[in-house]
């Protein structure tokens, strides 16, 4: 068999061209930032040869610092949930800009509906509601915050859908809309102490859990049902994707309904994980959800991508951020690094596309 084989309509495949998964370049990039920051603390004078990962003070059971880990793991949990309906909007050929307000304003509307009667025993001082919102089951704040999201996605999906408007205008609005209903909800004002179920929600490792959770079953669905294959097929030809007979509007109200309630579950155990909700919660999770999933190989324009490679995207960015906690980085400097860093992350994208169009 020779080496360039003959496809349909006389197209070729060449094997030598055939290059590694891209889920495989993202996590031999994981192993490598890992390695430049264990470099960083044995070379910089100040850091008096400390490891990044590994345990050299015999704290642990294990060879791993396990404190760093769980650190590591924490901080992209919840901003990884919302990765994860980022990754299908712009799989579809879409962009949500209002994830990150979005989980604020439903953080300060499910914690109203979670909050406990007494606290240490006198009335509970930030209450929002009267004597029928106290003690509430868990289930109630948990649907209320679901059915927020699924109402936010809705709109943004219907707007794009049927309005044809750019789905950064559409979401760009819903931005500041999102922000006003946080600040609206309470005047500003925190809404805290929640009943004991609803704090277990984000208690110790349970973000991770749920994280973990959600990926699994959003990969299963990307990879084996109509769902995902609808959303591959619109992102990659929406013309040609309708011509099939797929309802593209109908699909991409779905698609941002689904992406607005993982934004509202992120809420949900943000909130139950800090025991309050706060007006500015959610800042930057929007950037920093659609960084993971670039990262992550998901292309800007649509058609491609997987929930693997936004898992080790996300990955990929909580071991940057503890790395330059790490070394001792300021805190504006880590913001200005960030910034360069999903610069970069689009950059990677559009030579990917170039790369790839040269190629077929």
């Amino acid at each position: 068999m020779s080496k360039t084989d003959h496809g349909v309509g006389g197209l070729t495949y060449d094997k030598s061209k055939k290059g590694w998964p891209n889920e495989v370049n993202i996590f031999a990039a994981l192993i490598l930032i890992i390695l430049i920051f264990e470099a960083l603390g044995q070379f910089l004078p100040y850091m008096n040869d400390q490891s990044f990962l590994f345990d050299t003070n015999g704290r642990f059971d294990t060879i791993f610092n396990e404190a760093r880990l769980k650190i590591i793991i924490l901080q992209v949990a919840i901003i990884g949930i919302i990765s994860l309906g980022v990754t299908q909007v712009i799989i579809s050929g879409g962009i949500d800009l209002s994830s990150g307000p979005l989980v604020g304003a439903a953080a300060m509307i499910v914690m109203s509906f979670a909050q406990t009667e007494l606290v240490n025993g006198n009335p509970n001082p930030k209450a929002v509601f009267g004597d029928w919102a106290f003690d509430l089951p868990v289930i109630v704040p948990v649907i209320v915050g679901l059915c927020f999201g699924a109402f936010i996605g809705a709109i943004n999906g219907s707007l794009i859908a049927f309005t044809r408007i750019p789905p950064f205008i559409a979401t760009l609005g819903m931005f500041l809309i999102c922000r006003g209903i946080a600040q609206w909800w309470t005047k500003g004002q925190p809404v805290s102490f929640p009943t004991e179920s609803f704090a277990a929600l984000g208690s110790g490792m349970m973000p991770v859990v749920w994280f973990a959770l959600l990926a699994v079953l959003f990969h299963l669905v990307l990879r084996y049902t109509l769902y995902g294959k609808h959303t591959y097929a619109i992102g990659s030809n929406e013309d040609a994707a309708r011509m099939s007979g797929i309802n593209v509007k109908r699909h991409k109200v779905l698609v941002y309904m689904i992406a607005s309630m993982l934004a509202a579950f992120a809420a949900i155990i943000l909130s139950s994980k800090n025991l309050t909700a706060q007006t500015g919660m959610g800042q930057f999770y929007e950037l920093f959800a659609i960084a993971m999933a670039v990262i992550g190989g998901v292309s800007l324009t649509g058609g491609r991508g997987s929930i693997i490679g936004t898992v080790l995207g996300a990955m990929v960015f909580g071991v940057i951020q503890s790395g330059f906690t790490y070394i001792k980085l300021d805190a504006f400097y880590q913001l200005m690094a960030m910034g360069a860093i999903i610069i970069s992350a689009v950059v990677l994208d559009q030579w990917r596309q170039q790369r790839g169009s040269s190629r077929n």
